[in-house]
């Protein structure tokens, strides 16, 4: 369909361009998440990310399970896949 757009459009070395490259095989397509993030992941969620990186500092990684996954959640709420 595409290619009959570029084409009645007289844009021939599209229709070329796209031709040769859906002669590449296909990427597996994984579904498209839910939202795009709209930050960059170290601008994300500072509440979550201050709050873990002082218990780390404080505690040690191992102390600080319940404040690592709340950062977690708080980022794949945002729409990063972590």
């Amino acid at each position: 369909m595409l290619h009959e757009l570029l084409f009645e459009m007289g844009n021939a070395a599209s229709v070329k361009t796209e031709a040769s490259a859906s002669a590449e095989p296909p990427a597996t397509t994984a579904p498209a998440p839910e939202t795009k993030p709209k930050k960059k992941i170290c601008c994300a969620c500072p509440d979550t990310k201050k709050l873990r990186d002082d218990c780390i500092v404080q505690n040690g990684e191992d102390a600080c399970g319940k404040f690592i996954e709340a950062h977690l959640q708080c980022l794949r709420a945002e729409g990063f896949n972590v």
